[in-house]
C-alpha cells in the first residue's frame, strides 16, 4: 500500500445468489481527497459500501486502511477503525432533537462505559458535557444550529442530509463515505452541499462518494471509479473518466461528453 493511501482495497467480490453483485472490485483512496464511486443503478456501489462498513461480508477481498491490514466483519468495528458513512435512504432518530442526532455520533468514542451511565461519576459528567459542546460545534459547522431543538423528522429533506452528514463527523472518521448525499436536493442545495464537502476536504478529511449528479462529482472529485454490473469500468481523473468510451456507454451517454 502506497503511504498516501487511506483506503486501498483489491480484488473485492460479493455474490448474492446468482448476481454476482461485485467483482474483483478495486478502489484506491488518497488522503485528503474526495473521490467518487459512480455508475449506473444496479451497478453494486452501495453494495461496495455496505461490504467496506461492515454491513455484508465480503466473498473475498484484500482491504487496506490508514496502512494496516483490516476486516470489515461488523459496523461499530468499522466506525472505531475510523469509517463512518451515510445511507441513500435517511436514517436519523426522527422523535429525537437535531442534537441529540449528533450525540449519538459522539458517543462511539465515550470513555463512561455502563457504570458510568449509572453512577454518574465526575468524569462522566465531564464527558457529557464535552459531547454536547462538540455536538453544537458539529452542527454550526454544517449550518444548523438553530434547529439544535427541532425534532429531526421536522426538518427540511436537504437539512436531514447536512445533520447525517453531522452525524457520520461526530465519529471522528478518517474517511467519510457519502451514499447520494445530494439525493433530491434542489438546485441551492447542492450548491451549499458542495461547499460544505470542499470544507471537510480542506479541514483535512477524506471523502468518498457515491453520486448521481455527475455535475457536482466532476466538479469536486479528484478521481472516479466507474463500476457497472459489479465491475470496474474505468479509474482516473474526471476529465478522463467522461470520455471513456466505456463510461460513455454504460452511464454518461454521449450528450454528457
Amino acid at each position: 500500500m502506497s503511504a498516501h493511501l487511506l483506503l486501498d482495497v483489491t480484488d473485492v467480490s460479493k455474490r448474492f445468489g446468482g448476481v454476482q453483485a461485485l467483482d474483483s472490485v478495486g478502489l484506491q483512496v488518497p488522503h485528503g481527497s474526495i473521490v467518487g464511486l459512480i455508475g449506473p443503478n444496479g451497478a453494486g456501489k452501495t453494495t461496495f459500501f455496505n461490504v467496506i462498513t461492515g454491513l455484508y461480508p465480503a466473498d473475498s477481498g484484500i482491504f487496506l486502511f490508514d496502512g494496516k491490514s483490516y476486516f470489515p466483519q461488523s459496523v461499530s468495528q468499522v466506525t472505531k477503525a475510523g469509517l463512518a458513512r451515510t445511507f441513500q435512504n435517511i436514517r436519523l432518530f426522527g422523535e429525537m432533537t437535531v442534537l441529540e442526532n449528533v450525540m449519538v455520533g459522539c458517543h462511539c468514542r465515550s470513555k463512561a462505559g455502563l457504570l458510568g451511565a449509572i453512577f454518574r461519576f465526575p468524569s462522566t459528567r465531564r464527558e457529557e458535557r464535552a459531547i454536547r459542546d462538540k455536538s453544537h460545534a458539529l452542527l454550526a459547522y454544517v449550518g444548523l444550529s438553530e434547529y439544535a431543538n427541532m425534532q429531526a423528522r421536522n426538518l427540511s429533506y436537504g437539512h436531514q442530509r447536512r445533520l447525517e452528514i453531522a452525524r457520520a463527523l461526530a465519529t471522528e472518521p478518517k474517511l467519510l463515505a457519502l451514499d447520494e448525499p445530494a439525493a433530491g436536493m434542489n438546485a441551492t442545495e447542492k450548491l451549499e452541499l458542495r461547499e460544505l464537502l470542499l470544507r471537510i476536504r480542506a479541514d483535512g478529511k477524506t471523502i468518498l462518494l457515491i453520486e448521481h449528479d455527475v455535475s457536482l462529482v466532476m466538479g469536486i472529485c479528484d478521481s472516479l471509479t466507474v463500476l457497472d454490473y459489479g465491475k470496474v469500468i474505468a479509474s482516473g481523473k474526471p476529465a478522463d473518466v467522461r470520455g471513456h468510451p466505456e463510461v460513455i456507454r454504460a452511464y454518461l451517454g454521449q450528450g454528457a461528453v
